[in-house]
């Protein structure tokens, strides 16, 4: 039987995904979490097969989440499931150690099949983002401004295309308003920009943020 942890702040989500997952004959939720620093602490007392989890919880980010599981737990297999279409996040949060990802979009069938494949320890990559890891792994790819970012400053950046100011981006992160402002800073010289208004196009134009 493969136990899973639902991880995402929204009950109705949540139940959603137990109803999904408990057809299989397969596969039980055992533990549920609202956000990031419950998943970790349910990760420690608990023992799990796969986590599913939401990138866009309450408090840590999401990708700061998936890299503590995988220092505390880097056997246990995560899938995230996002409202960010896999253009935004997908290539990124594989890097970082997910075992795959989906939208929640997807179909129950192939949330179910996910499943399955990473609590093998495998991989589950949807043949569109198979395709842009190729296409990133190719000796001749020069990828688009964005890749050049770390982590942080991606989180930042899209922060800063969706609208919000720094002092909001300091607040939902958990930093100072003089760090964001420095890392405003490194973004815009590592994408060769001027302006917030430059980003916001950019990222528009990409569709990395919606």
């Amino acid at each position: 039987m493969i136990k899973i942890l639902i991880a995402d702040d929204h009950p109705i989500v949540r139940e959603g995904l137990r109803q999904i997952i408990e057809v299989a004959t397969d596969m039980v939720v055992t533990d549920e979490a609202r956000n990031g620093e419950e998943v970790l602490e349910r990760i420690k007392e608990n023992d799990f097969d796969v986590v599913i989890l939401d990138i866009s919880m309450p408090g840590r980010s999401g990708l700061d989440i998936l890299k503590e599981v995988r220092k505390e737990r880097p056997e246990l297999s995560v899938l995230i499931l996002s409202i960010h279409p896999e253009e935004q996040y997908g290539v990124r949060l594989l890097k970082a150690g997910a075992s795959g990802y989906l939208t929640k979009e997807s179909a129950p069938e192939e949330l179910v099949n996910a499943i399955r494949i990473i609590s093998q320890g495998r991989k589950y990559i949807t043949s569109s983002l198979a395709e842009r890891l190729a296409l990133k792994l190719g000796d001749d790819f020069e990828g688009p401004l964005h890749e050049n970012l770390s982590d942080r400053e991606y989180e930042v950046m899209y922060m800063i295309a969706k609208g919000m100011t720094i002092k909001e981006i300091a607040e939902k992160l958990f930093l100072s308003v003089k760090t964001i402002s420095t890392y405003r800073y490194r973004i815009l010289g590592k994408m060769r920009m001027k302006s917030n208004a430059e980003l916001i196009r950019y990222a528009l134009k990409l569709g990395l943020v919606d």
